[in-house]
């Protein structure tokens, strides 16, 4: 069914009739018709999706909206907003990929119906799945027996550490012998209320999690919902008991276990990062969700919330700082394999999604935005069948798993903090190796993360290069090499993560189990690995050059030294004054002996370009009257079949390299990365035209063979010319003139964009039309030509600097 409540901007109507926002503003004045705006503001004004939909069918624009965008604009257009309703839909794609049975049942009625079974069910699969963070003694093993917790079974919750009250017993999560912790009154099972056999169950059957004689899991106490709000009495409470996990005997609970503890507790600084949703909130997203559901069963559950949490990153860019996915593969093969892996500021879960998954794992994780730590969870558990604990909260004043001894620990913090807690964690035990100041805030994850890992565990950091040599920091970066703690120190090229413009580093500890013999770092600079312009560094280099250095020094606890490129040094080496850790400061220049040879060799390259380019001059221009051709636009072309007309923008089913704008600008082979996705990338064939859409600039390109292949990137659009009726390179030289730029932009305070329906091209014969198009390839060729002789004399030009200033070249 259609969601009558769900909105539309005018965005997103060109993207549902595959038009310009400019043919939306016409519609809107030219048709009287055209559906009134519901909300929004008057400068961006939004609609009724339903409605919208049915003019445009009426107007014979659009068959049906594609499945994928209908789900999408109900997402986009939320009345809760995009956040709640990506985590209502995670949760239900959740219960479809473990119990489909369960929904199919449930959304067999009305959407009041779906609601009501929904807000019940889906504890079913969360409890089992997601649970709650770890309590203050960790896992158990790690902490002290008969306290710790540790994962059972699927849909057996979870465990105690001893026989008595334990999983065959009856209980959940009870100690033995001495009334375990979680433990009801006057009930032998922990967290369970006599004959229950539903979780979180309303009043009429008390289900796991309550006490004997209370309301059902955060429900009041004559209320049937699940999850309302704080004021009422809390999950794992009993209307008059003390905060679970507070047995008198015991240590303060962490602030997880105590969150809501009474109606009029405050807000807890961390909360499980994800509780099932009402009914009231699940019944106002049951369009959406039955419309995921459709997806789900068309590309896969784990694959529609990837499309979805992808096109609400697309289009919120300003809003997240992610982890490119190359990136996080790089980080968790240093790392290597682990059973139990956190991530104290997990974002979107990008770098646990790359973990090698392997039996029994356990996956933990925290963020301060609990939207993100939610949507990690869910993320997590339709990825793989690895535990899954996540929190929301600070992780550096209320760390959700303070007992936690994991064997990696991943991490991209951020960076640049002032108020990171300095104030408040002046005598917090996490600070081994020296207490940060305040402008040093990387250093305390650094510190965090080491006190989380077990004894010879990893952790990989995604750093600030200031980090390493600032001199607020030298002593914690000093007493980090002295005791064995930091192992290498990884400099990636410019472009690898945001901020795209500084060349960041990845740190690699190791919590020392023992004093290294012979203590050394291992110190790599990828910085020659940098992509040209915006298409990223070459990933498959990175990789290989820093996985090889890494493997080599840990088999040995030495590097041979590989100029420009990774050496091993001598911690005394580094403990001087400064205690410098980048990479480029202690690596020998890359080999130059044959370097005057190679700028000999530049140098022959270049005379020969500068030939041929001179060769490839155009003819004097012959005069010409101006010509009055009869002309047409891209758009009556495409509509009448002429061409088709494609946007870019979206990843495949696979890595495939990209074509970016700014290779289109600068002529360049494709360099860019898009996310794999479950949504058909565009691929270019050649003779493909390829426009620019921002800019200003008068650009198209013709594919050729070698780039043919080539995904589409975003503002792009693609031109496809039928070769019985149109030439290419005779399409894009005429959509290169100048003028015709002009009167086919519109323009911002910021920028110009280009609406390439409205190019316009003249009404030709094709062989007239072959005839122009013989002169464009040849302008074409003169141009390529132009760029090669240029990069040239800019190599040799740097080469003869480079050359003259280290000594490798004589002066004459």
């Amino acid at each position: 069914m259609q969601d009558n409540a769900t909105e539309v901007t005018a965005a997103g109507i060109a993207r549902l009739a595959g038009v310009g926002r400019a043919a939306v503003s016409n519609w809107r004045r030219r048709h009287a018709d055209f559906p009134k705006p519901v909300g929004g503001t008057e400068t961006s004004p939004s609609f009724a999706l339903a409605e919208v939909e049915a003019w445009l069918r009426k107007q014979g624009k659009l068959a049906e909206v594609p499945l994928r965008e209908r789900v999408w604009q109900q997402l986009a257009g939320h009345p809760e907003g995009p956040l709640p309703a990506l985590v209502h839909t995670g949760c239900v794609l959740l219960l479809i990929h473990e119990r489909p049975t369960v929904w199919l049942d449930a959304s067999a009625g009305s959407d009041a119906r779906l609601a009501a079974i929904l807000s019940g069910a889906l504890d079913q699969v969360l409890v089992p799945r997601l649970g709650g963070p770890a309590g203050p003694g960790g896992r158990a093993g790690r902490g002290a027996r008969g306290a710790g917790v540790e994962p059972g079974p699927e849909g057996a919750g979870e465990k105690g550490a001893s026989d008595a009250g334990g999983v065959h017993g009856g209980g959940v999560n009870a100690g033995g012998g001495a009334g375990g912790v979680n433990e009801g009154a006057h009930a032998g099972a922990v967290n369970a209320g006599a004959r229950a056999d539903r979780v979180n169950a309303g009043v009429g059957s008390p289900g796991v999690n309550a006490a004997v004689d209370a309301a059902g899991v955060n429900a009041g106490a004559e209320a049937d919902r699940v999850n309302p709000a704080l004021t009422t009495p809390a999950a794992n409470t009993s209307p008059t008991a003390s905060p679970v996990n507070t047995p008198p005997t015991l240590h303060t609970p962490h602030p997880v276990h105590a969150a809501q503890a009474s109606p009029t507790a405050p807000a807890s600084p961390t909360a499980p990062a994800l509780r099932a949703p009402t009914g009231p909130q699940l019944l106002l997203s049951a369009p959406l969700l039955r419309g995921a559901a459709e997806l789900a069963a068309e590309m896969g559950a784990r694959q529609a919330f990837e499309f979805l949490l992808g096109r609400h990153l697309d289009a919120n860019p300003r809003q997240y700082t992610l982890t490119p996915a190359e990136l996080a593969g790089l980080m968790a093969d240093l790392a290597g394999p682990a059973r139990t892996v956190l991530d104290p500021a997990c974002g979107t879960g990008a770098l646990l999604r790359a973990v090698a998954t392997r039996p029994e794992q356990e996956l933990y994780a925290q963020d301060s935005a609990p939207e993100l730590a939610a949507i990690s969870a869910l993320r997590l558990a339709l990825h793989s069948r690895a535990t899954v604990r996540a929190a929301a909260g600070d992780t550096l004043r209320a760390d959700a798993y303070p007992g936690l001894r994991a064997d990696v620990v991943l991490c991209h913090p951020p960076f640049n903090e002032r108020n990171w807690g300095h104030d408040e964690l002046a005598y917090d035990p996490r600070w081994e190796y020296g207490f940060p100041a305040r402008t040093e805030s990387e250093l305390a994850w650094v510190q965090h993360a080491l006190a989380r890992l077990t004894d010879g565990g990893t952790a990989v950091l995604l750093m600030p290069p200031a980090a390493a040599s600032r001199r607020s920091g030298r002593r914690i970066r000093a007493d980090l090499l002295r005791r064995g703690a930091l192992r290498a120190v990884v400099a990636l090229p410019v472009g690898a993560a945001p901020p795209y413009n500084i060349p960041l580093h990845l740190w690699v500890l190791r919590r020392p189990d023992r004093a290294p013999a012979t203590p050394e770092v291992l110190l790599v600079d990828t910085g020659r690995f940098a992509g040209e312009g915006r298409g990223g560094p070459d990933w498959e280099a990175v990789r290989e050059a820093v996985t090889d250095a890494w493997g080599a020094f840990t088999r040995a606890g030495h590097l041979a030294e590989r100029p420009g490129l990774a050496r091993s040094v001598p911690v005394i080496d580094l403990l001087d004054d400064d205690v410098d850790l980048a990479p480029a400061r202690h690596l020998p220049p890359a080999a130059v002996a044959d370097g005057a040879e190679q700028l000999t060799r530049v140098r022959e390259r270049l005379g020969a370009t500068l030939r041929l380019t001179a060769d490839l001059t155009p003819p004097p221009a012959d005069p010409s009257p101006a010509a009055r051709w009869p002309l047409t636009t891209i758009g009556e072309l495409a509509r009448g079949g002429a061409l088709v007309m494609r946007t870019g923008g979206n990843g495949g089913h696979a890595r495939v390299p990209v074509l970016t704008d700014h290779d289109v600008l600068a002529g360049t082979a494709p360099s860019g990365t898009l996310p794999e996705s479950e949504e058909e990338a565009v691929l270019t064939e050649p003779g493909d035209v390829v426009v620019p859409v921002l800019g200003g600039g008068s650009v198209a390109r013709v594919i050729d063979e070698a780039t043919g292949g080539a995904v589409l990137g975003r503002n792009l659009v693609l031109l496809r010319p039928d070769r019985t009726a149109l030439d290419p390179w005779f399409l894009a030289g005429f959509l290169r003139g100048t003028a015709n730029n002009r009167q086919a932009s519109s323009y911002a305070s910021t920028a110009t964009r280009l609406d390439v329906r409205r190019l316009q091209l003249p009404r030709l014969p094709l062989e007239e039309q072959r005839r122009y198009g013989d002169r464009f390839r040849a302008l074409d060729a003169f141009e390529r030509a132009l760029r090669h002789a240029s990069r040239l004399g800019e190599q040799l030009v740097r080469g003869m600097y480079d050359g003259l200033t280290d000594g490798t070249v004589a002066p004459g």
